[in-house]
């Protein structure tokens, strides 16, 4: 039986997986969801010994049901390859009592790469398949992370464009560098003079701009988008979970059917909304741990059931969760509401209008499997160190922001299950803050020269993808303001 999607804001019509990929946002500015999520209905017996390429086979059939099996196999083999420098693809590592899911294997160092290696290939399939001739343009706003796994995975990628907005100010030199030192001539980064959320409203807005989307069409483009709003960046992480249960249960860490939690540094809600569709097709999740930095919307929004956005934008050590409109928590709010259109309408408009809304009780009470954390940056430099003097594994501060929610989380419920720290960054991505952590002196050295004093301090060696980023080519220096941004495009795309 085919599974179809829709918006999560009016009752328009049904549409296949692959429609949904390839457009990315519904025609309203609504997000596509399944119109239910699939159950497991393999044993874990019988799924033990798949290896990660063959469990994401296993997932991705029961969402994208309009995919040949054959499609999904070349999609799966050309995206989870040597490009990841290890064979797990997303191992499980144990330090102590905790179980750190790294999820930082891949080409640009971040857990983008587990969704943004494959979806360049379902979007060429998906384009195939519906006999669709237009060259896409991949639109982007990227907080740090998102915007260089895209880049790499879309790249000289034929009938595809694609460009990467990202804060100017808000990034670490080494993100910044991997974005303007990208190759191709089908890509395209400009940083912005403002914050994520400038940049991604921004998008949004060009998405929905109905005019400015037939000049396109007219001139043979149509958008598309490769942040976790697209159907085909969420379903792939949902992979990862079950991947990392399997692995627990195999190294007998824990048993068959036991529940566990998982902590998942967020901020635009789409890496837990992956935990939470995992929960709801069965695996075994006891709690929904979700790690904001001073950022902390999300926080305030699980504990008292209002989000609000007005507040100051702090910019952090985790730039990737520096973010105070969370896109993907629109997905949640469509199953907690009972599926309903209509409120989750009204709640957007009120974001909208008034930059907060408020759920009411009988919505907040089905959040009950959903915990909210913070943490400091004093909290997060920290763990950092505690981890390091503890274990001598070495976490990126967004992993060290989950660490240290999962601490408060413990503190406060003195819940014992057994716990996945999601692991979302390599540290070799944010020296600076790492290295000053650990003890490292920073004074006088810039990210480059603090990738070689931790890779020798700490005795573990440089990524392949950081290696000589430094000396690489800038191939794009574009800056512009928030207001600028669809005058860039037209000029990339010659409209």
């Amino acid at each position: 039986m085919e599974l179809m999607y829709k918006s999560t804001r009016d009752q328009g019509d049904f549409i296949t997986s692959s429609e949904a990929i390839i457009k990315g946002l519904s025609d309203y500015g609504g997000l596509f969801v399944p119109t239910n999520i699939p159950k497991i209905h393999k044993e874990i017996d019988k799924l033990i010994d798949f290896n990660y390429k063959e469990l994401a086979l296993y997932i991705l059939k029961k969402f994208l049901t309009d995919f040949k099996e054959k499609d999904l196999i070349d999609c799966i083999e050309k995206a989870y390859d040597d490009k990841f420098d290890t064979e797990e693809i997303a191992p499980v590592c144990k330090k102590g009592e905790n179980f750190f899911l790294e999820l930082y294997h891949g080409p640009t160092l971040a857990f983008k790469d587990m969704a943004l290696s494959i979806l360049p290939h379902l979007l060429k399939s998906a384009l195939k398949k519906n006999k669709i001739t237009k060259e896409v343009v991949i639109l982007t706003a990227t907080s740090g992370d998102t915007g260089k796994a895209a880049l790499e995975g879309f790249a000289n990628v034929e009938g595809i464009k694609i460009i990467v907005f990202f804060p100017k100010e808000g990034v670490s030199d080494i993100q910044k560098r991997q974005m303007i030192t990208q190759k191709g001539d089908n890509t395209y980064v400009i940083g912005i003079e403002g914050n994520f959320d400038d940049a991604q409203n921004a998008v949004k807005e060009i998405f929905n701009n109905e005019v400015y989307n037939q000049l396109l069409n007219k001139n043979n483009y149509i958008l598309s988008s490769a942040n976790s709003i697209n159907i085909g960046r969420l379903i792939p992480q949902i992979v990862y979970y079950f991947y990392a249960y399997l692995k627990m249960i195999k190294s007998k860490s824990i048993k068959k059917g036991e529940k566990i939690n998982v902590v998942v540094p967020t901020g635009n809600f789409g890496n837990i909304l992956a935990a939470y569709y995992a929960k709801e097709m069965g695996f075994p999740i006891n709690k929904l741990i979700c790690a904001s930095n001073e950022n902390n919307v999300l926080y305030d929004f699980i504990k008292t059931g209002i989000y609000d956005k007005n507040r100051s934008f702090k910019i952090t050590s985790s730039p990737s969760m520096d973010i105070l409109i969370s896109s993907n928590l629109e997905r949640l709010l469509y199953y907690i509401s009972g599926k309903n259109e209509e409120v989750v309408l009204d709640l957007m408009n009120d974001l909208k209008v008034d930059g907060k809304y408020e759920i009411g009780d009988n919505m907040r009470i089905k959040m009950k499997d959903f915990y909210g954390g913070f943490a400091s940056q004093l909290q997060t430099s920290n763990c950092i160190k505690e981890v390091y003097d503890n274990f001598k594994y070495v976490i990126d501060p967004h992993t060290a922001v989950a660490y240290s929610v999962y601490k408060t989380y413990k503190n406060e419920t003195k819940d014992i299950t057994k716990t996945v720290i999601v692991s979302t960054a390599s540290p070799f991505k944010f020296t600076n803050s790492v290295c000053s952590s650990i003890g490292i002196n920073v004074e006088g050295k810039d990210d480059f020269q603090l990738i070689d004093e931790l890779s020798k301090e700490c005795e573990i060696n440089i990524p392949k993808g950081i290696e000589d980023l430094k000396n690489r080519k800038v191939f794009h220096k574009d800056i512009c303001k928030k207001e600028e941004i669809k005058d860039a495009i037209n000029r990339f795309l010659k409209v």
